[in-house]
């Protein structure tokens, strides 16, 4: 039992977990010589990959000075809460990672304080230290705080703190003395997290992870609490609702290095994946036949945003995509409720519409990528936020958002949160720019990230994370242009485009095809305006000199898919196909919307 380790590394996005990982891959000598090209080994999806944060939790295991360490990777995220709480449960200990300038975030308090709640030992790691203007001592203290008042015991206070640079590949106990490389760390892992207490008796492993594979289906991954598990063993499994099912365990799985191996017998306290294990969901527990005693089902917090799935029937209708159907979007997001655990999705008011629950725009927008990457078209419509009737009072989810600015931009960021409701709760200069912190209902949150980084020149950092329910705030403005819609379908065309400038931004550049009741731009003013772009110019026999210079034409504005998310009105959807995105009005037809809103009068 002393032999093991079992570790959960957390942090804000982008403060270096995964290359930490890494490095301690290498280290430990798992990968060969030639297999090192590769950084970033655990964030092996290309959405992760692309976008540098880690979306789905990992785990491999290192070995150093005969014991196993078994490393799990979290998601920094507060979107992604679902990924964090199940694996916490398989650790022991927790190592903090904050960044020697940046210090802590938003993101990193919503996960330690869901560790700490658990009992885990953390280790602090102040990474970066490489950086020009850090301050390593200052961030350890910042550290110290921030578990205080995250109502920390006394031993989880007394924590160990090692510095050192991931992406350099060194650490040390002591800032003076630079060390060559990350065995101080791996020290501390060993001295400090405790290793599982030795717990015989009748086998108990709750299943916080799973995997899938072609061959076998779908395996059962978690941490054996207490017992031996045998390959071949009968055992029973206790689901959520209290049913209890007989089965078998086909085979055993130890993890080594980055992948895993088969093995006769396992201990409790160490991660193992089961193979053969039918009809289980995450949260259930495997336990003995006899006497089954399952464990306590992972809690998952609730979600907080809701958004409309349905299929694709524009004009362009599976021209780009292979899965159109709306049974096929139905499996899918069927097979994504078996691992996704903060997700909930409901049939909506016919069979081709699907109401999607999750935990913010981060969370659905990344699965609505994954589904376009593996060839779905899909349509989806504006972001809703989930309204509670608490003691009889209708209340709204808050967040904290944290905003970090240049100092001439402080100003306007702190009147357009104002504006969407927002409250300051604290504003220190953070070198040359300005950390601002406030509390803003999440309605007023969908939407301002565009227009933050219009107002401050791409320069404004926004994070924000889920805090509590808490009475409505009152009306928020929405968007302030109405659209330009396409008034017939056909070809835009540079000559009616550079005719129409002065109605406001266009979405779209020459050449493109478009379709009725595409939006196409934004316009100038607060009201809807249908405009034909697909106008060629005339050309007759008479020429007159200079009147056939060259047209200027602004670039067209393009979006993300979180920016298009956040932008799109109530009556309009966003059609994502795997080539491209599409706003586009509900009713595709101008009169059909005039009658509509004749009836809405």
């Amino acid at each position: 039992m002393e032999k093991i380790r079992n570790i959960a590394i957390i942090a804000h996005v982008d403060h270096g977990k995964t290359t930490l990982v890494d490095k301690m891959i290498y280290y430990c000598n798992i990968l060969k010589e030639h297999e090192k090209k590769q950084e970033l080994i655990l964030d092996n999806n290309d959405l992760e990959r692309e976008r540098g944060i880690t979306i789905l939790a990992k785990n491999v295991s290192v070995t150093y000075k005969d014991t196993k360490i078994n490393i799990i990777d979290t998601p920094g995220h507060a979107d992604f809460g679902g990924e964090v709480e199940r694996v916490l449960n398989m650790a022991d200990g927790v190592l903090l990672l904050a960044d020697a300038f940046e210090g802590t975030m938003p993101q990193t308090r919503f996960v330690l304080s869901k560790a700490l709640a658990m009992g885990l030992k953390p280790i602090v790691v102040v990474n970066k230290v490489d950086k020009p203007n850090c301050r390593p001592e200052e961030v350890n203290e910042q550290v110290f705080d921030l578990m205080f008042s995250l109502d920390g015991t006394e031993e989880q206070l007394d924590f160990p703190t090692i510095y050192g640079s991931a992406k350099e590949g060194w650490m040390t106990n002591d800032l003076s003395n630079k060390t060559e490389n990350i065995a101080p760390l791996l020290d501390a892992i060993i001295e400090h997290i405790p290793a599982p207490k030795p717990n015989p008796g009748t086998p108990q492993l709750l299943i916080t992870s799973l995997d899938y594979s072609s061959y076998v289906g779908r395996i059962a991954i978690g941490r054996i609490h207490r017992g031996e598990l045998k390959e071949g063993m009968q055992v029973a499994l206790s689901k959520r609702d209290g049913l209890v099912l007989k089965t078998k365990i086909k085979e055993l799985h130890t993890f080594t290095g980055l992948g895993r191996q088969k093995v006769d017998q396992m201990q409790n306290g160490d991660i193992c994946a089961l193979v053969g294990i039918d009809g289980f969901e995450i949260g259930d527990t495997i336990c003995d036949v006899e006497t089954p005693e399952p464990l306590d089902p992972i809690a998952v917090d609730e979600p907080t945003m809701s958004m409309v799935f349905t299929i694709n029937d524009s004009p362009f209708f599976g021209k780009e995509g292979k899965y159109v159907t709306s049974r096929h979007i139905n499996d899918r997001l069927q097979k994504e409720l078996e691992k996704n655990l903060a997700l909930r999705v409901e049939q909506g008011s016919s069979a081709d519409l699907f109401t999607v629950y999750g935990r913010g725009v981060l969370h659905l927008s990344v699965l609505i990528e994954t589904m376009r990457r593996e060839g779905y078209e899909l349509q989806v419509g504006q972001p809703q936020v989930l309204f509670k009737s608490i003691g009889g009072i209708k209340s709204e989810p808050i967040e904290e958002m944290h905003v970090d600015v240049p100092d001439e931009y402080s100003g306007k960021v702190v009147e357009m949160v104002t504006v969407r409701k927002g409250e300051m709760q604290n504003m220190e200069r953070k070198g040359d720019r300005i950390h601002l912190e406030f509390l803003i209902p999440s309605r007023g949150i969908i939407g301002l990230r565009t227009n933050m980084l219009t107002a401050t020149a791409g320069e404004a950092v926004m994070t924000h994370r889920f805090v509590e329910y808490q009475p409505m705030k009152g009306e928020i403005e929405g968007r302030k242009n109405g659209s330009l819609i396409a008034k017939e379908p056909g070809t835009a065309f540079a000559y009616a485009l550079n005719k129409l400038q002065d109605r406001g931004r266009f979405f779209v550049e020459p050449g493109l095809d478009v379709y009725e009741g595409m939006v196409i731009g934004e316009n100038s003013r607060s009201e809807d305006l249908t405009i034909n772009v697909t106008q060629s110019k005339k050309l007759t026999n008479m020429r007159a000199s200079g009147s056939d210079e060259k047209t200027k034409l602004a670039p067209p504005v393009k979006f993300s898919l979180e920016e298009a998310l956040e932008y799109i009105g109530s009556d309009e959807y966003l059609e994502v196909t795997p080539k491209s995105f599409r706003m586009r009005k509900i009713l595709l037809r101008e009169a059909e919307r005039k009658r509509g809103q004749k009836i809405n009068y």
